[in-house]
C-alpha cells in the first residue's frame, strides 16, 4: 500500500485550488502576507509566511527550496491567475511570480545549488531558468505521452533524475542538464509499480528512488539498479545521509500499537540499524549534518512538529500544525539549521510556516567536511 505522504502532495495542492485568483505578470512582486503568531502548545513565535486564503506548498523535501543564508525560499502557489512557482524574500515578506507556465507542477520544480537558478516542469517539458533575468531554458521535452511526474537535480548540477509517466507505464530518466541528453535508468509496467522521489547520491554516482512500496537504488551508469535489503519494511519517508553513506528512513511497523521509527541502512554493506523511536511521524527530515531530525506527529491528539535529537533520542515539541493531513507538513530545516519550514492548512488552505530552532540546535554547514 502506498504511504500517505507519497499521494497528499500534489494530490491535496491541486486540490485546493480556488477558481478565481489574482492575475500578475511575470517578475511582479506581491506585498507581505507574513503573520506572527504564539504557539498555542509551547508559545514559541511561529510565522505565517503566505495568505491561507490561497494554496502554497514547498517543493518536495528532497529538492533544494531555502537559500544558504536563508535570505529567500522558493514556493508554488496559485495566487496568480494558476499555478505557479514565487520566490519569497525572507527578509521583507515580499514574493517575486518567477514562471507564467501554462502547466506547473508543484511536485517538479527546485532550487539548484548554486542558487542562481531555478528548475521546474511545465507539461512535458524541463526548464532551467535565472532567478534574475527569468527567462526559462527549455533543457528537455518528453517524449508523445510522456508526463514528468516528479524531479530533482544532482548537487552540481549537471544532472537532473525526472521520474515519468505514460499510462500505467513509469520510468526513471537521467537528464543531461547541459543539452538535454536522456538516458533511462529504471522502468516500470505495471499498475502497482510506480516510480518516484528521485534523490541523487551526494558524492557517488547513484540515485534512490521509490519503487512498489520499496526504496530502490540505480547507478547512473545503467549497470545496476536494485531495490534495498530492508525486509517487509514500510517506508513512509527517506531521503540520504550528508555523507552519502547511507539511508535514513521512517519505518511504519505492520503493528500499529508499535511506535514507527527512524532508522539507517547502508547500502554497501546491507547493514541496519535503528536510530530511535518516534512520535507516530507521518514524514520527516534530518538537518544538514544528520544530527536532529525533524518530523510531523500524525496523532490527532497531539498535532505537532517535534524534533528530535539523535544522540540522546529525545524529543521536543516545537509547534502545533494542525493539518488536515499530517503528510502534507513535510517539514524540512533550513541549510545552517536555524529554523524549520512546513505547510498546514490549520488556518485555511494550505500555508508556509517558519520556526526558529536556534536555541536547541547548533548552526550547521550546509556541506559536511568530505571524506
Amino acid at each position: 500500500m502506498k504511504p500517505a505522504n507519497m499521494v497528499c502532495s500534489r494530490r491535496l495542492f491541486l486540490a485546493a485550488i480556488p477558481g478565481i485568483c489574482v492575475a500578475a505578470t511575470k517578475g511582479s512582486l506581491l506585498p507581505s502576507s507574513v503573520y506572527r503568531y504564539a504557539d498555542p502548545t509551547t508559545e514559541f513565535p511561529v510565522f505565517r509566511l503566505t495568505d491561507p486564503e490561497r494554496t502554497s506548498a514547498l517543493p518536495p523535501h528532497y529538492a533544494r527550496a531555502v537559500s544558504r543564508k536563508e535570505n529567500f525560499l522558493i514556493y508554488a502557489s496559485d495566487t496568480s491567475d494558476s499555478v505557479q512557482a514565487y520566490r519569497l524574500d525572507l527578509k521583507n515578506g515580499q514574493a517575486r511570480l518567477l514562471t507564467e507556465a501554462e502547466n506547473f507542477d508543484p511536485a517538479c520544480f527546485t532550487l539548484t545549488a548554486d542558487e542562481h537558478s531555478f528548475c521546474y516542469v511545465d507539461g512535458g517539458r524541463l526548464y532551467s531558468s535565472s532567478l534574475t533575468s527569468l527567462r526559462p531554458r527549455q533543457v528537455y521535452r518528453a517524449p508523445e505521452g510522456y508526463q514528468p511526474t516528479c524531479m530533482s537535480i544532482t548537487d552540481d548540477g549537471m544532472l537532473a533524475a525526472l521520474v515519468e509517466r505514460k499510462g500505467s507505464h513509469y520510468r526513471l530518466q537521467l537528464i543531461r542538464m547541459l543539452d538535454g541528453m536522456a538516458t533511462t535508468l529504471a522502468e516500470g509496467d505495471e499498475a502497482n509499480d510506480e516510480l518516484s522521489d528521485p534523490m541523487p547520491r551526494p558524492r557517488r554516482a547513484s540515485v534512490l528512488y521509490r519503487r512498489a512500496g520499496g526504496i530502490w537504488l540505480a547507478n547512473l551508469d545503467g549497470k545496476q539498479n536494485y531495490r534495498l535489503r530492508l525486509g517487509d519494511r514500510q517506508v513512509a519517508a527517506a531521503n540520504w545521509s550528508p555523507d552519502g553513506r547511507s539511508v535514513v528512513y521512517l519505518n511504519v511497523p505492520a503493528d500499529p500499537r508499535k511506535l514507527r521509527n527512524i532508522r539507517e541502512f547502508t547500502p554497501d554493506t546491507n547493514e541496519d540499524k535503528a536510530i530511535a523511536d518516534t512520535t507516530q511521524y507521518a514524514c520527516f527530515e534530518r538537518n544538514a549534518d544528520g544530527s536532529v531530525f525533524v518530523g510531523a506527529s500524525g496523532s490527532k491528539a497531539s498535532p505537532h512538529v517535534l524534533l528530535l535529537v539523535r544522540a540522546v533520542h529525545r524529543e521536543f515539541t516545537l509547534c502545533e500544525h494542525r493539518a488536515s493531513d499530517p503528510a502534507m507538513v513535510s517539514p524540512i530545516f533550513s541549510p545552517n539549521s536555524q529554523h524549520v519550514f512546513f505547510t498546514s492548512d490549520q488556518h485555511g488552505k494550505p500555508a508556509i510556516y517558519r520556526i526558529a530552532v536556534d536555541r536547541l540546535v547548533e548552526a550547521t554547514e550546509e556541506n559536511p567536511a568530505r571524506d
